[in-house]
């Protein structure tokens, strides 16, 4: 497995919050308006789980797996064309500050790393910032 990490964003608001929200993918309809339609198609999405298509890749699906309240939320793939896990890890620093680091890892084979590795990672980095600015209230 190869693994990815994001950097460590600092959320402006209490775990629990921040929990609530990202544990429930139904959760999503907020910022479906954000996701650019020329890239993602046919975003469906419930309290478990959630799909799209991206090209050239095709359909991914998402089901969450593991919930810890207001610390860990663990994602696997259904349906991808590699094996994926990703979860997103929460700290609460202050009473309304919390620290969040998302790790994703995929089952690689050697010739697929290299042409993938940077457009896994750049994905990892842009859903951490929008995680990190999204309202939570």
């Amino acid at each position: 497995m190869t693994e990815y990490t994001s950097d460590i964003k600092t959320i402006p608001y209490n775990d629990e919050l921040i929990f609530s929200m990202l544990s429930d993918m139904s959760n999503l309809e907020r910022i479906k308006d954000k996701i650019p339609e020329d890239q993602v198609k046919q975003f469906t999405f419930d309290r478990d789980h959630c799909s799209f298509e991206i090209n050239p890749v095709g359909k991914i699906e998402f089901q969450i797996i593991d919930r810890e309240p207001n610390k860990t939320i663990k994602f696997e793939t259904t349906n991808s064309p590699v094996p994926i896990n990703l979860w997103i890890q929460l700290i609460q620093t202050e009473e309304k500050i919390t620290k969040m680091k998302m790790t994703l890892r995929a089952d690689l084979n050697p010739f697929l790393k290299p042409m993938v590795s940077k457009p896994l990672q750049d994905a990892l980095d842009k859903i951490s910032n929008v995680i990190a600015t999204l309202p939570y209230e």
